[in-house]
C-alpha cells in the first residue's frame, strides 16, 4: 500500500461519511469504509422496503440510513459525502448542501487524488467504452498491469492500495462524473463531442464544459488526445490543452497523431513527418467504420507506451464489448445482435452504417431530448423491418415516414408493447440470412434500469427462442 493510500484509509476511523445512492461503486466502498472504522450513512431516494438486491450485505454492517424525502438533509454534518454519477451534481439540493459547507466528492475524484500510477482518462459522446477497452487490452498485451474502471470495470478506489506505480489505470468517465471533477489524469482522451444527455444537463454548453474539465485540470507534462474531425474538440478544446496535443483523424494526416487513409485502408501514426504504418483496415476484427475511429483513438493514446505489434495483435483478436454490436445467437438462419449501448440516434446510425445489408431493427425507449431527424433517412436506407417500442416509438416513426427517401413498399414498420413482443415480431418477419439488431437510439429508462439490463433481457429472450 502506498503511504498516501495508507494514510487515507487509516484516517477514516471515526469520520462521518455519507453515500448518496447505493450504486455499483458505493457497495464496495461502504464495506471498505466500515472496515476502516468510518461512521457510514447511506442516503437514498428509496425507502427501506423499496430496496432490492442492491442492499444485500449492507444492512448487516450496522450503518445508518437517511432515506426517501430526507435523503439530502443536513449533508454538511458529514466529513465526506460521496455521490453516484446518477445524482446530478447541479441539482438544487446538492448545490445548497455545498453552500452549507458539505464536502461533496465521488469515488473517481478520490481515486484520482490517491492513485500512484499513471491515469488514462477517456470521455466523449460515443465510443468511450470500446476505446477504453481497446487501450486496456493493448497495454495488457504489452505486459502492463491495467486497472480498468469508471463507467466500466470495477470501482477503483477500494483497490487503490493494491495499485503499483508502474501500473496503468484506464478509466471511462461520463459528463455526470466530470461535472464536479477538478483533477485530471496523465493522458486525457476525448473521442468526440455532440449533443447528448440533454434531458439531464441544463444545456449543451454545460455538457461540453463538463467534459472539458478533463483538459482544463491537466498538468503541463500531460498528453491530450483529440478528434481532429470533430468541431468541438478541434475548435473549443484544443486551445485549452496545456501539454502535448495528439490528434486522430480519418480526413487528413495530423502533424502528430493517428490517421486512417480511407482510400487505401491503411492506418498510420505520424510524428512530425516520421510516418509509421500500423495496419490495414482489414486487420481489425470489429465491424464498422466507427470502430476504426476507436482504434485510431486508442493508437494515439498508447503510442510510445506499447509497440505496433501489441496494437496489431489486439486488432486481430478483439471481438468487441458486451452490448456493443454483440453477436448473441444464430437461430433459424437469422443472426441476432445486441447493440443496447446505442442510446442516441448517432450511435444507432453508426451501427446501421457499419452493415452492408439491410437489417431488422428493434428501436425505441426513453427520449432524452435529442433530435431524431437524421435517423429517419438512414433507417429507410438500411432497414427492411422496423420494430418500435417505448416512449420514442412515435418520434422515430415520424422521422422515418417524413424523410425524403421514405418508401412504404421498402420498409415494414411494426409496434411492440415490450421487448418480448418486439423479438417475436422480428422473428415472424425474418427470413434465413437476415440480421436482427437491438439498437434503440434511446435510453432504457422507460422500461429498464440501464442499457445493460435492456441488453441482458434481449439476450435472454433471444437465447430462449425455440
Amino acid at each position: 500500500m502506498s503511504n498516501t493510500a495508507k494514510e487515507y484509509y487509516e484516517g477514516l476511523k471515526g469520520k462521518k461519511v455519507a453515500f448518496l445512492g447505493i450504486g455499483v461503486s458505493h457497495k464496495e466502498l461502504i464495506h471498505k469504509f466500515v472496515a476502516y472504522g468510518a461512521d457510514v450513512t447511506l442516503c437514498d431516494m428509496r425507502e427501506m422496503d423499496e430496496f432490492d438486491e442492491d442492499i444485500d450485505g449492507i444492512r448487516e454492517l450496522g450503518i445508518s440510513f437517511q432515506l426517501g424525502k430526507h435523503q439530502f438533509e443536513n449533508l454538511e454534518r458529514f466529513d465526506m459525502v460521496f455521490r453516484t454519477p446518477g445524482i446530478y451534481y447541479n441539482r438544487p439540493e446538492i448545490q445548497q448542501a455545498i453552500q452549507n459547507g458539505a464536502n461533496i466528492t465521488s469515488e473517481m475524484e478520490e481515486f484520482f487524488k490517491l492513485c500512484p500510477c499513471k491515469i488514462i482518462a477517456i470521455t466523449g459522446a460515443d465510443g468511450k467504452t470500446t476505446t477504453t477497452t481497446l487501450i486496456s487490452e493493448i497495454l495488457a498485451h504489452a505486459g502492463y498491469t491495467v486497472h480498468k474502471g469508471g463507467n466500466i470495470g470495477r470501482a477503483l478506489l477500494p483497490i487503490v492500495d493494491t495499485i503499483a506505480p508502474e501500473d496503468y489505470a484506464v478509466v471511462e468517465l461520463s459528463s455526470f462524473q466530470l461535472l464536479s471533477m477538478r483533477i485530471a489524469g496523465d493522458i486525457t482522451v476525448v473521442t468526440n463531442v455532440q449533443p447528448n444527455h440533454l434531458n439531464v444537463h441544463k444545456d449543451y454548453q454545460e455538457y461540453k464544459d463538463a467534459k472539458k474539465n478533463l483538459i482544463i485540470y491537466q498538468k503541463e507534462n500531460s498528453k491530450t488526445i483529440l478528434n481532429l474531425d470533430n468541431e468541438v474538440t478541434r475548435e473549443e478544446y484544443a486551445p485549452a490543452v496545456k501539454g502535448e496535443l495528439i490528434w486522430f483523424s480519418k480526413e487528413k494526416m495530423p502533424q502528430v497523431g493517428s490517421f486512417w487513409d480511407m482510400q487505401t485502408g491503411k492506418i498510420y501514426y505520424n510524428d512530425h513527418g516520421d510516418t509509421h504504418f500500423i495496419m490495414q483496415r482489414s486487420d481489425i476484427k470489429l465491424i464498422g467504420n466507427h470502430n476504426v475511429e476507436n482504434y485510431l483513438t486508442a493508437i494515439a493514446a498508447v503510442w510510445g507506451i506499447a509497440d505496433i505489434g501489441n496494437i496489431l495483435a489486439v486488432a486481430n483478436t478483439f471481438g468487441g464489448v458486451e452490448h456493443r454490436m454483440e453477436f448473441v445467437r444464430e437461430f433459424e438462419g437469422v443472426s441476432y445482435y445486441n447493440d443496447s449501448i446505442a442510446s442516441s440516434p448517432d450511435r444507432t446510425i453508426a451501427g446501421l452504417n457499419a452493415r452492408e445489408e439491410k437489417v431488422i431493427l428493434i428501436a425505441g425507449g426513453k427520449n432524452k431530448g435529442l433530435v431524431y431527424d437524421k435517423l429517419g433517412p438512414v433507417i429507410n436506407e438500411k432497414v427492411k423491418v422496423l420494430v418500435l417500442m417505448g416512449e420514442t416509438a412515435q418520434v422515430i416513426y415520424e422521422s422515418v415516414v417524413s424523410a425524403a427517401n421514405y418508401d412504404a413498399n421498402s420498409i415494414k414498420i411494426l409496434f411492440a408493447a415490450d421487448m418480448a413482443q418486439a423479438v417475436a415480431l422480428a422473428r415472424e418477419n425474418a427470413e434465413k440470412g437476415d440480421i436482427v439488431s437491438l439498437s434503440s437510439a434511446s435510453t432504457s429508462f422507460d422500461m429498464y434500469k440501464n442499457f445493460e439490463r435492456r441488453g441482458q433481457h434481449f439476450k435472454k429472450i433471444v437465447n430462449e427462442l425455440k
